[in-house]
């Protein structure tokens, strides 16, 4: 067990390389609540509501826009992949990327940041 450093050491330069040294930097008092940052796609963004509510605004295309609430959903970000129904949309996230605001506005929809 002992001797890694020392008479051992051949063994672990041998079967185990870079087990010993430092790498990288340091980061004192590490929170990881500020990096938490889950996303979600445009072309998702319609599973977030029921089956019934996403039905009642394809039949009723006059009524005001519905609302999906992004972080209620545990989402903080809205990402462009994919395409998004041409329907008029509100979006609530806390972050959104500049093509997934462009494919909101161009679907007649609109994005609301919220804290």
């Amino acid at each position: 067990n002992a001797g890694g450093q020392h008479h051992h050491r051949i063994n672990f330069d041998k079967y185990h390389p870079g087990y010993f040294g430092k790498v990288g930097m340091r980061h004192f008092h590490k929170t990881t609540q500020k990096m938490h940052c889950p996303a979600v796609n445009v072309d998702k963004l319609w599973a977030l509501v029921t089956e019934q509510t996403r039905e009642y605004y394809e039949k009723n295309a006059g009524a005001k826009a519905p609302v999906i609430d992004c972080v209620k959903a545990g989402y903080y970000k809205v990402l462009a992949k994919g395409q998004l129904p041409k329907m008029p949309v509100i979006v609530k996230a806390k972050f959104f990327s500049r093509r997934a605001e462009e494919k909101i506005k161009a679907a007649g929809g609109a994005c609301v940041t919220v804290a």
